[in-house]
């Protein structure tokens, strides 16, 4: 039912054949130790499908209740690579003139954005001052409130220029 290790002399003797035909030791080991992830599952006790941790570990619920962890060698987890399914054949497609107006409205509109943002931050930089701007009347008598105001503005200036940042991102996307 389940597999059991080699005695260590049948592994001497395996390895010894192996050196006369390697593909001997390859077919061998994988029967001996490559143990499935149902496999080690089932040998877990596991009641639930097993869910990849990290490196080869997996983890499941038992009967008790308890996590049962297992690792199973050489499996990929995580790293599995998705396969591409393809368009199913009643999906409805989109013909390349309507996608490119899509994304000449889509490039419109990010430009659009980008020049309204670079007009902001030129903005909000002239009232910055670089961190020292002319104090308000009502902020001459109390030093918080300016600390306050120059510290919105700093903030203000950052989300400016990382909006612009994003949106050149954007743009250089678009096809």
């Amino acid at each position: 039912m389940f597999r059991r290790t080699p005695h260590p002399a049948r592994v001497a003797k395996i390895a010894r054949r192996a050196l006369f035909c390697p593909w001997l030791i390859l077919i061998w080991s994988a029967g001996a130790f490559g143990a499935t992830l149902n496999e080690k599952a089932k040998e877990s006790g596991c009641v639930n499908k097993p869910v990849y941790v990290a490196g080869d570990t997996y983890r499941c619920a038992t009967e008790s209740g308890v996590s049962s962890y297992f690792n199973v060698p050489g499996s990929t987890g995580g790293d599995r690579r998705s396969t591409k399914t393809p368009t199913p054949t009643g999906f409805p497609r989109v013909d390349p003139d309507t996608q490119k107006g899509r994304d000449d409205v889509r490039r419109k509109v990010l430009s659009d954005e980008l020049a309204t943002e670079q007009k902001l931050l030129v903005e909000t930089r002239v009232v910055y001052a670089d961190g020292a701007p002319a104090p308000l009347p009502e902020e001459r008598s109390d030093a918080e409130k300016y600390r306050v105001r120059i510290a919105r503005l700093r903030q203000t200036v950052t989300v400016h220029e990382k909006n612009i940042e994003a949106l050149k991102k954007e743009l250089a996307a678009v096809k």
